[in-house]
């Protein structure tokens, strides 16, 4: 235990992990040091025999649970981004008794008498606004995990919640594993007619390291369209391709279906245990939407005006498909889900005379984030960035780079970790290493994770506007959690609704096709010359493109998800019957549209079965109107401005969930959302103009 780096604080600068000092050897122990240092901590806070006050009992629950913190976020992160088999096995050992030890402090009665005691006195105590917040959060916390049931209704709690731990994790484990099985092996290069020489080159290294030389590997993503479906002539590869996507964790030792069926069976009782109808009014009460009814109405009032586009483009697309075939005297065919991306792209290039392989020598990725997500990072806010190559990594990959803010002073650690690899989960995501709190003296260390394909050796990495626009996206959350300036640890930078951490991240990539922002990046790798006027211009012009497709299949997920949440227990299917459940919610909903699948089938769903999204997959699009009145916002006042960026930081960056978020917002914004600016940024229409009402109007 002596060397086990999770014990004290890491001596590095920002308290960065010792990443090269970490071994797996090191989780066990420090898991069980740290549950029980802070189970000794809460014993102290709950019989203290000293009258309850916000000092002695919140604020110390607040300091409470350090080593575990530590452990844990490292644990969580490198689990997600870098795991092993060891370290899967300690997330199943550890995920039940970790659930059971935050049952046992949040279902403790002596505590819990504390915390009430000292929120029914809140009126009284002159708190500061931020101090008053924590105080409504850990009394929301306390009665959400079921502080106020019986004895008996808590014991059956504990064994929902261990349970639950369990099988997401072996979800998310599924998902890993399958979408890693998944991968498609190609046995001959004209197969892959349509990808440029590195993609090729990089599908062919990618076999290599699996031990398949000679052959060449397509890797799947977490999605269900997978990005090769929009280059790729051949059509037998491409229903390949799509078909090991939409069969992952259908059969075999990584089936899901089972784990599926338990998992909404089990929310749904656990639900009806706390007072509430589903799973989904349980999950919404705590969001900026409030109601299922809410999130119901967005998506529907959206849903038609994305489904009809997305039917005009097809038809488009079936247009191309048939022109073709009388033109080579081939046989025509009917558009299928894989055909999509294929004929999207040709579309696109006839009419915005561009497609991908003329666009991606402008997409270097060192480029794009140097001079285009650092650039606007640094004219919006002042922020400055100096890699650092003398501090340790938890894989070569990673990029560490410190941030000053704008006087010059350290303002946090930023890592970037952007190449997939058969250890990383897929998707692109944000986290905290290190949370900012002025209780710790904590700077923030975050890490933005993306799934780009990684170039051979010497070879530059060429991106996808669809990518580019991730890492603005990414990198978004990221100034979230490195402008946070809070007092305490549970309010800081990201600790916000679902429904409102999305926002500033979908507002960051309106600089992505900003265009003194992308004019600033998109030079070619090898010449540094600007993308030519007329190709910037069509670039932009194209970004309406394809969104009918784009809105439909996330809509299509997002009502999938509040439909496995909006059920009772005895409505829960059998493992049999999630296949044929998931069906008929996509009809019932109005989306089933086979040519344009969901983002996620049920059974690789991980955002909603294993990440925290359960009946919140909505916050996307929920949140994306909030960032495009901040778009529209910026655009009113002149654009890409220091003023401006400032603004936004003192009203929303910097204030995590020190107030209420709807407040922050209109505090910023000056009056309630507006979907106006969503749709035109989308270029969708709804059928009727008076629907331009605020989609948070029932929620609020």
């Amino acid at each position: 235990m002596a060397d086990n780096p999770f014990l004290q604080p890491s001596a590095l600068p920002y308290e960065l992990p010792a990443f090269d000092k970490i071994r797996d050897g090191h989780y066990r122990p420090a898991f069980e040091a740290g549950m029980r240092e802070q189970r000794r901590e809460v014993d102290a806070i709950a019989h203290n025999p000293r009258p309850p006050d916000f000092e002695n009992t919140i604020v110390a629950l607040e300091r409470s649970g350090q080593v575990l913190d530590r452990v844990s976020t490292v644990f969580s992160n490198l689990n997600a981004s870098n795991t092993d088999p060891e370290m899967q096995k300690i997330d199943a050992e550890m995920a039940p008794r970790l659930a059971a030890h935050e049952d046992a402090i949040l279902l403790d009665p002596a505590l819990y008498a504390r915390v009430d005691a000292v929120y029914r006195r809140r009126a009284s105590l002159n708190l500061d606004p931020e101090s008053l917040q924590l105080l409504q959060r850990y009394d929301t916390q306390f009665v959400r995990a079921g502080a106020r049931l019986s004895e008996a209704e808590k014991a059956r709690l504990r064994e929902l919640n261990e349970q639950l731990s369990s099988l997401t994790t072996r979800f998310r484990q599924n998902v890993l594993k399958a979408t890693a099985d998944g991968a498609v092996v190609v046995d001959s290069a004209a197969q892959l007619e349509g990808l440029s020489a590195e993609q090729i080159g990089a599908a062919a290294q990618a076999a290599t390291a699996r031990g398949l030389a000679g052959k060449w590997l397509i890797p799947l993503q977490n999605t269900t369209n997978q990005p090769p479906l929009a280059q790729l002539k051949n059509r037998s590869l491409r229903a390949r391709i799509y078909q090991a996507s939409t069969e992952r964790c259908t059969a075999g030792a990584a089936d899901n279906t089972a784990l599926i069926a338990k998992l909404v069976k089990l929310r749904a009782e656990r639900a009806a245990l706390l007072g509430y109808a589903n799973h989904a009014a349980y999950q919404l009460a705590d969001e900026s939407a409030g109601t299922p009814a809410a999130v119901h109405e967005m998506l529907t009032k959206l849903a038609p005006a994305a489904l009809a586009k997305a039917r005009q483009d097809a038809a488009d697309l079936q247009k191309l498909i048939d022109a073709q075939a009388a033109a080579d005297h081939s046989q025509p065919f009917a558009l299928q889900a894989w055909d999509w991306s294929y004929y999207a792209e040709q579309l696109r290039k006839a009419r915005y005379d561009f497609d991908q392989p003329q666009v991606a020598p402008y997409f270097e990725l060192d480029r794009v984030l140097q001079d285009g997500v650092f650039y606007a990072a640094h004219e919006l806010y002042g922020m400055s960035f100096k890699e650092r190559k003398d501090l340790a990594v938890y894989h070569p990959d990673v990029r560490v780079f410190e941030v000053f803010d704008a006087d010059g002073a350290p303002l946090a650690l930023f890592l970037g970790d952007y190449f997939a690899r058969d250890s990383k989960q897929g998707g692109a995501w944000m986290n905290n290493y290190v949370r900012q709190s002025k209780l710790f003296q904590l700077k923030p260390v975050v890490v933005n994770n993306l799934n780009i394909p990684k170039p051979q050796p010497g070879q530059p990495a060429l991106l996808t506007f669809d990518e580019v626009t991730a890492m603005f996206h990414e990198f978004g959350h990221a100034i979230h959690g490195m402008l946070s300036n809070v007092r305490y640890p549970l309010l800081s930078g990201t600790s916000v609704p679902r429904d409102f951490v999305e926002y500033p991240s979908q507002y960051n990539e309106m600089w992505a096709r900003e265009p003194a922002v992308l004019a600033h990046y998109a030079k070619h790798y090898k010449s540094g010359e600007p993308m030519p006027g007329e190709l910037l211009r069509q670039v932009l012009a194209a970004q309406t493109f394809n969104q009918g497709y784009a809105t439909t299949e996330y809509i299509s997920a997002a009502l999938l998800d509040q439909s496995w949440h909006q059920i009772s227990e005895s409505q829960a299917p059998s493992a049999e019957n999630v296949s044929a459940f998931e069906a008929a919610a996509l009809q019932q909903s109005g989306v089933d549209y086979p040519a344009v699948p969901p983002r996620y089938h049920s059974t690789y769903f991980s955002h909603i079965f294993a990440g925290g999204y359960s009946a919140g997959y909505y916050a996307y699009l929920w949140s994306e109107v909030l960032a495009r009145d901040t778009g529209q916002w910026f655009h009113s006042r002149g654009g890409l401005s220091r003023a401006n960026g400032d603004y936004l930081r003192s009203k929303v960056l910097s204030r995590g969930r020190s107030e209420d978020p709807q407040i922050l917002f209109h505090d910023f914004y000056g009056r309630a959302p507006d979907i106006g600016p969503l749709l035109e940024y989308r270029g969708l229409t709804l059928p009727n103009a008076n629907q331009r009402a605020s989609p948070t109007s029932s929620g609020s």
